[in-house]
């Protein structure tokens, strides 16, 4: 039934409230804000009221895919991703061919009544890792660098491996293909996708270069993984990776292409874009399974059968991680010295394998099988089962940690990293002042910059007695409180009047400002 445009406005609002609420609840009584929201979407789609929800994959993929990916390739290292380029084609290629294979021929197996080619397509649904759900994860647990570059860099990469792989089989369902076809169609998702990637990358970052508009430079962040994805899917080539290959070279080059204001402001926008996406898809996942549900009831095997495919297939899907995971860890340790020396521990070994995490792009996926394909309504069904089903089995991911003693990043290593690198940074400056000054350049305010500059070279030389904390963080404190003793002047004398708005907002975005710089390098010092 068509929804007039009020209404649908309407729930479009309570969808994103309702995402707002459920997110910041979890978040404070300790829960997993993705399992929360995938259980009330659930249980709100067998109230009558709430309209029926159904999932259009050409949306997902084409109007949802791309911005998510976008907002994490940004926030990714290229550097790190280089760093770990054989462990990260060892999980996006290689684990997700191993995935579709093991788990097709298991679907083959175990869901009666469907073809090879149905359940090797139904492999590829279930074979990526999701970035979104797994930046969801890892952004809550202490994980070291390597482990944490390994499952970005993989829910990165793997969508184009598992979607040329889906393709294949999809079509294999109606008529033969030959595994050169499937190396050929591989071979041209690749160059293709990763060649307009460069190229958007390239272009739109010469662009943005020359603007001086941070309103602008946004407007055309915003566009950019369309403009990626659109072109490399109509070229036959893959979106996704076109998408990622941008966002990893514009986040790269970000520091030389934007100016301070613009890198703000894109940081800011795409992070209230991740944000709202990433858990409205969890919340649109729970939407969806009451539609799922009634096309079993239907067409389905019954009940228990029901029931025992699902858990059969989500132990498979689990257990071909882990073989794959810790078959790897092996090859490295018996290979080559070069090779061995870049092994994996098995501690890494098991958390990477349990944080195998699937969702939108497995439910988008498996809504692209085509009417004719052999118990259809079960397969997505077993979709979503794997989705909620890896879901939780990342909820004990901390407990999992401490238990195979993963050690913790070294947080002290990066603060001091991170204030040496401002030291010479502040260095630089000194000497860029003493090379620009003229002799009509006012000599207390040289000498008032030089001091500033120099402050944090000369505390991190002489840094401050054990039991006291040191003079940068003591700084930050202090300076935090005069920050808010100066913005609730600044409220104080706009409540009464006594200055042009204009002249308040100015102030209160120098102040703010300010203090994001502090929290920036100092976040406890100051309070979050």
């Amino acid at each position: 039934m068509a929804m007039d445009p009020v209404t649908a406005i309407a729930w479009i609002v309570v969808f994103v409230v309702v995402t707002v609420a459920v997110t910041g609840l979890s978040g404070r009584i300790g829960w997993s804000a993705p399992v929360t929201l995938v259980l009330v979407g659930a249980i709100a789609s067998f109230v009558p009221a709430v309209p029926r929800v159904t999932l259009e994959p050409d949306l997902v993929l084409f109007g949802l895919l791309p911005p998510l990916l976008f907002a994490a390739a940004i926030r990714t290292s290229l550097i790190d991703i280089r760093a770990r380029n054989d462990s990260i084609l060892l999980t996006s290629v290689a684990l997700v061919a191993f995935t579709v294979v093991a788990v097709g021929f298991a679907a083959w197996w175990l869901v009666p009544g469907i073809t090879l080619a149905a359940g090797l397509a139904f492999g590829a649904v279930v074979a990526p890792t999701d970035a979104v759900a797994v930046t969801a994860v890892t952004g809550k647990v202490p994980l070291p660098r390597r482990v944490v570059t390994i499952l970005e860099g993989e829910s990165l990469l793997n969508d184009a491996t598992a979607l040329v792989a889906l393709d294949a089989a999809i079509t294999a369902i109606t008529r033969v293909v030959t595994p050169a076809d499937v190396a050929g169609d591989f071979v041209l998702a690749v160059v293709v996708g990763g060649g307009i990637g460069m190229a958007v990358g390239f272009v739109l970052g010469d662009i943005r270069k020359r603007l001086h508009s941070a309103v602008l430079d946004t407007s055309l962040s915003l566009v950019t993984p369309f403009i990626a994805f659109l072109p490399a899917q109509l070229l036959h080539g893959s979106g996704a990776l076109a998408v990622v290959v941008a966002g990893l070279y514009l986040g790269f080059r970000s520091p030389v292409v934007l100016s301070a204001e613009a890198r703000v402001a894109e940081r800011l926008n795409w992070k209230t874009v991740q944000f709202l996406l990433e858990n409205a898809v969890f919340l649109f996942i729970g939407l969806n399974l009451a539609g799922v549900l009634e096309g079993v009831v239907k067409n389905g095997p019954g009940l228990w059968v029901t029931v025992g495919i699902s858990f059969a297939v989500l132990a498979v899907v689990i257990a071909s991680r882990f073989a794959w995971v810790f078959f790897t860890m092996l090859l490295y340790r018996i290979g080559p010295a070069r090779v061995r020396e870049r092994a994996w521990s098995a501690a890494s070994s098991t958390v990477v394998s349990a944080a195998g995490i699937r969702g939108v792009v497995t439910l988008a996926a498996v809504f692209l099988l085509p009417d004719q394909t052999p118990q259809r309504e079960l397969l997505q069904f077993l979709a979503f089962v794997v989705v909620l089903g890896t879901l939780l089995q990342a909820l004990p991911l901390p407990l999992l940690i401490r238990r195979v003693h993963l050690p913790a990043p070294n947080l002290a290593q990066e603060w001091t990293e991170r204030q040496l690198l401002t030291a010479e940074a502040k260095q630089a400056g000194i000497e860029r002042l003493d090379a620009v000054r003229t002799e009509d350049d006012e000599e207390r305010v040289v000498e008032q910059l030089r001091r500033a500059s120099s402050f944090l070279s000369e505390q991190l030389a002489d840094p401050s007695p054990a039991d006291r904390e040191p003079s940068p963080v003591t700084f930050s404190r202090l300076r935090g409180s005069m920050i808010a003793a100066e913005r609730e002047a600044v409220l104080l004398a706009r409540r009464d009047g006594r200055y042009q708005e204009g002249a308040v907002q100015a102030v209160l975005a120098a102040i703010d400002a300010e203090e994001t710089a502090l929290r920036a390098r100092h976040p406890k010092a100051i309070g979050e």
